[in-house]
Order: structure tokens, then C-alpha cells, then sequence
């Protein structure tokens, strides 16, 4: 594969962005932190439910600040939300603080979510590479799942070492320090802003610009290619979101109960099969993201990739949820892994998608629109996969998801993207 791609400078910080934001080392025991302190699914399903309504409370707003005011100023109040959340968790337990963690949290996601994707469309139109836009953020991608992949295994070695989940989240604050400072060296002319506003006309024509891109970014919704499109997306994404974790407790069933590392106690047992197992799921992400673009160039046109990606993942979660239900939990996690490649090769060509019917001017806004939209689904999955888990099992909510997927596919089936709206 020939692709024109240039590695400057600012290639490798959009990478190391990746690798950064990734090193979350709560990932792969989220569930089973939130189950150590004595949650039920429900109760988790609640948390992930409170988040994303917060996160959707702050999406277009933050988006619309992001493209008016300044993409970075908002990435750096995004790291410093993060690793306030990330205190609230380590040092102040229960669930009702829980729950502040994960408003303060969706702050960070709101302000981050959108935005650093269009700083990326924005410098690849200012160096004429937006033909490589799938590619390019496929290898940034990539980088992230990598640095999940190391995150893993160090969030393992932590959870090894204390005999607890509760460490990973005092130790999520150093990588995300030095995600704020790469946020200080980005260039200023990825900001979204006009030269020529001076600091004493900051406010009153941000506040203008405010005004100019909710106009346009409430005009990207009265197309309806449009908006099956960021349906199409979010509804894929929402259910992924709702039931990925889900792996990290048929680990822990499959840990107990087989004969292995018996010299350990239960939980670090646990911490050493689930940090391998995320360690291999990243690395084998980390390479579908990077091939995305041979995806985009193999199926044609965009709008089949979309389709086809869509159809295979909807498959393999109700699979999932059928081998759980039938306790083939070893197969599952194999199907849990094919999910999680699956969605990382989809993601990048979903936003290439995406990108091709929304103007560059609401760039950050139309891709917070969209993830908006996954944040309402996922509230109102959350709580029901919970309460499923918690009352009929795993399987059965995970087979269930995939099925609603299936049934709303005739609806979201996108068609060839519009380029019209480009020119907005």
C-alpha cells in the first residue's frame, strides 16, 4: 500500500496524543472496581448512564466552544477535568461521589470528544493530505489502542503489586499530566480561531462566532443522509460502549475457575489473565485501525464499508451473548476480541464517512453532534444491560443488544454521502 502520508512533527504528537489518552489503566477493570466496592451491575449501568447524560448535557455546547473559542484551550481543560475525576475516584469512594466523578469525568469527554479529531481534519486540509483522511487517523488511531495495549499490562502489574483495582486510578493522573502539556505544544493555527482577535475582542466575537456555528451546525440535522449517517455511527458505537466491559467479569469467571497461578490470591490471579488477554485485544486493535484504509479502498463505495462493518458487528455481539448464555465462555472472549477489532476498524472509516458531509467550519461541532447522539443511547442502554446482567445474565444481555442492533438496521442503512454540505 502506496499511501502519501507525512510523518512530520506533528504526525508523531497526534500519535503519542493517542498513546497518551489511552493509557487509562481502570479500563480493563472498570466493572471489577466498580464490583469490588460492592455495585451491582445496575448500579454500574446508573454510573455509565450518569456520565453519558452529563456528556450529552456538555457535548454541542463544548463542540460549539471548541471550533468558536479555541480546539486547544478545550483539550486542556479536557486532561485537567480527567484527572480531577480520576482523584475523586481513588480518594473519596461511594457511590453517590462515584457519581460526581463521572459528571466532572464527562466533562473531560464533552470537552475532548469531537475536538481533537477535527484538529486533525483541520491540519490535514491545511497540508493537503485530507485524501489520506481515513489512513491518517486509522495510524493515529492505532497508536491509541497501543497505548491501551501498554496500559493493560501496566494497570495488571498495579493491581498484581496492591492486591486491589483502586490504585489504577491514582496512577491514571501521571500519563494524563503529560497529555495536558502535549495539548500546551500544539500549534496555535489548529485552534479554530482568526488571527486577527485580539485578547480585548476575545469575548465579544467568540460569543458572535458561538452564534454563526449553531446556525450551521442545526443545519447539518435538516439533511436526512446527514442524520441517518450519525445514527448509523452511534448507534454501533453505543451498544459497544454498553456491553464491552462485560468481558472483564467472564475473565474473572474463567481466572476462579481454572487451575492456573494457583500461587496467587483470587483478584491478582484475575489482574494477570485480564491484563494479558487486553494486552493481545489492543495490539490486534491497534492493527485492524491501521489497515482501515485498506478497507475504505477494498469496499466501495464508503457507504458499503459503513454498511457491511455494521452488519458483521450486530452478528458478532448477539454471537457473544449466545455463547455466554450457552457458558462457552472461552469462545466468547474470542468474539469479545473480534468486536473490539472490529469497531477499531470501523471507527476510522465511519468518521472518513462522516467527514465528507459536514463543512470543515463545524467540523468539531457535526462530530460532537454525533457522539451526542451515542451518549443519549448509551444512557438508556447502560441501565437496561445491567439490569439484564444483573437479573437474567450476561449472555441474554448481550444477545439482546446485538439483536436491537439488527432491528434498526433497515432504518440506518446509509446511501451514498452527500457533498453538498461541504460547502456550508
Amino acid at each position: 500500500m502506496n499511501e502519501a502520508i507525512v510523518k512530520d512533527k506533528q504526525y508523531y504528537k497526534f500519535c503519542f496524543y493517542g498513546f497518551l489518552k489511552n493509557l487509562r489503566f481502570f479500563d480493563p477493570f472498570i466493572l471489577l472496581f466498580f464490583r469490588e466496592m460492592g455495585l451491582s451491575f445496575l448500579q454500574i449501568g446508573t454510573l455509565f448512564s450518569i456520565r453519558e447524560i452529563a456528556t450529552n448535557l456538555l457535548e454541542i455546547p463544548t463542540g460549539i466552544v471548541a471550533d468558536a473559542y479555541g480546539r486547544r484551550r478545550a483539550m486542556i481543560f479536557s486532561f485537567a477535568a480527567y484527572i480531577l475525576s480520576f482523584l475523586v475516584f481513588y480518594f473519596l469512594p461511594g457511590y453517590s461521589l462515584y457519581a460526581v466523578a463521572m459528571v466532572v469525568f464527562a466533562m473531560g469527554e464533552a470537552f475532548r470528544t469531537g475536538t481533537h479529531k477535527a484538529m486533525i481534519l483541520t491540519y490535514l486540509r491545511q497540508t493537503n493530505q485530507l485524501k489520506h483522511r481515513v489512513s491518517y487517523y486509522g495510524h493515529t488511531r492505532a497508536c491509541s489502542e497501543r497505548g491501551a495495549a501498554v496500559s493493560s499490562l501496566i494497570a495488571a502489574a498495579l493491581v498484581l503489586y496492591s492486591g486491589s483495582y483502586r490504585i489504577i486510578y491514582l496512577a491514571s493522573v501521571v500519563p494524563y499530566l503529560a497529555g495536558l502539556a502535549l495539548m500546551i505544544s500544539y500549534p496555535a493555527e489548529l485552534d479554530g480561531l482568526k488571527s486577527e482577535i485580539k485578547s480585548t475582542e476575545v469575548l465579544k466575537k467568540s460569543g458572535n462566532q458561538i452564534l454563526a456555528t449553531l446556525k450551521r451546525f442545526i443545519a447539518i440535522f435538516k439533511n436526512p443522509g446527514v442524520l441517518r449517517t450519525l445514527f448509523n455511527s452511534a448507534s454501533f458505537d453505543a451498544v459497544f460502549k454498553s456491553v464491552k466491559d462485560y468481558l472483564q467479569p467472564v475473565l474473572q469467571s474463567i481466572a476462579i475457575a481454572f487451575p492456573v497461578l494457583v500461587c496467587l490470591s483470587g483478584d491478582r490471579r484475575v489482574a494477570v489473565l485480564t491484563g494479558i488477554i487486553y494486552f493481545l485485544l489492543y495490539l490486534i486493535a491497534a492493527f485492524a485501525s491501521s489497515r482501515a484504509g485498506n478497507i475504505e479502498k477494498c469496499i466501495r463505495p464508503p457507504a458499503r464499508s459503513v454498511n457491511i462493518t455494521y452488519l458483521i458487528g450486530s452478528v458478532l455481539v448477539l454471537a457473544t451473548g449466545g455463547l455466554l448464555f450457552s457458558s462457552s465462555k472461552i469462545p466468547a472472549v474470542v468474539f469479545f476480541i473480534l468486536i473490539y477489532a472490529l469497531m477499531n476498524l470501523r471507527r476510522p472509516v465511519t468518521v472518513g464517512f462522516i467527514s465528507e458531509q459536514i463543512s470543515e467550519q463545524v467540523m468539531a461541532s457535526g462530530l460532537s453532534g454525533e457522539s451526542q447522539v451515542k451518549t443519549i443511547l448509551v444512557a438508556l442502554l447502560a441501565p437496561v444491560v445491567g439490569y439484564l446482567a444483573d437479573t437474567v445474565g450476561i449472555g441474554a444481555a448481550l444477545g439482546s443488544a446485538g439483536l436491537l442492533l439488527l432491528i434498526v438496521f433497515p432504518i440506518l442503512r446509509v446511501g451514498t454521502a452527500p457533498r453538498s454540505e461541504r460547502k456550508n
